[in-house]
């Protein structure tokens, strides 16, 4: 029987308060202050993406909140040597493998993992020995999950990105598409996570996906915070996700 999660873990992504500091360099807004003020929201953990051209979080960044947070610190890595190595350094909770392309303003659809097997191999092999949780951020394709199953990646992070962006009948079967994954992944004995582009309009159905773990939520959030504080957008999001649960576990006991 496929095991179905009643609670929905929240990982808060903050790359974007590094985003508006750097905008104009010095050190406010403060990533490290926006991670605290997460966990009294109600995250269970922190996302950061540590980019090979540094556009948002610093090395600096990195090394503050493994040292100064009291939540999991999930790093969103490219598959590169260079990665590897912070990452086996700093030896985070958990490590995202996505790709990465200089040129594109965010992280533009899922890593290919059977066309990339052979460079994520060895990365995925050695955090995994350093007892790093891995996951692999990826389409909601069987292909892809077959892949991550094979590379010894315990969990994979479903890219929400087409859905969120579509519309009608379009988001309904992207929609689909990402319940079937989730259900395959459970399936083969993968932990599924969700994100990237969710918003309060669109993460209920996806919280409704009863084998999803954990979702990791950061632009929208940063960007709500400009017009009611990073604080009560955490809450509000928090509470979408609860409330869509808690719909799911009472219909399975009707």
């Amino acid at each position: 029987m496929t095991e179905l999660f009643d609670y929905l873990r929240l990982g808060v992504n903050i790359d974007h308060v590094a985003t508006i500091r750097n905008a104009r360099g010095g050190y406010h807004p403060d990533p490290l202050r926006a991670a605290h003020v997460a966990s009294k929201a109600g995250a269970d953990g922190i996302t950061a993406h540590l980019r090979e051209d540094r556009r948002h979080m610093t090395d600096i960044d990195i090394s503050r909140l493994i040292a100064d947070i009291d939540l999991s610190l999930n790093l969103e890595m490219a598959a590169t040597d260079e990665m590897l190595q912070i990452a086996l350094k700093h030896c985070p909770h958990a490590a995202c493998i996505v790709p990465e392309k200089r040129e594109e303003r965010t992280t533009e659809g899922g890593l290919d993992a059977t066309g990339g097997y052979d460079q994520l191999a060895p990365i995925v092999a050695a955090l995994v020995e350093k007892g790093i949780r891995v996951s692999l951020f990826i389409e909601a394709d069987g292909r892809q999950l077959d892949a991550a199953k094979s590379l010894g990646a315990p969990v994979i992070e479903l890219h929400t990105g087409a859905y969120c962006d579509k519309f009608g009948a379009e988001r309904d079967d992207e929609l689909q598409r990402i319940r079937e994954a989730a259900t395959y992944a459970a399936e083969i004995g993968l932990e599924c996570h969700a994100g990237h582009g969710l918003g309060f309009d669109t993460v209920a159905p996806i919280a409704e996906i009863p084998q999803v773990v954990e979702l990791n939520i950061g632009h929208f959030l940063v960007g709500e915070a400009i017009f009611g504080g990073l604080e009560s957008s955490i809450k509000r999001m928090r509470s979408l996700m609860d409330n869509a649960r808690a719909d799911i576990s009472d219909r399975r006991s009707a």
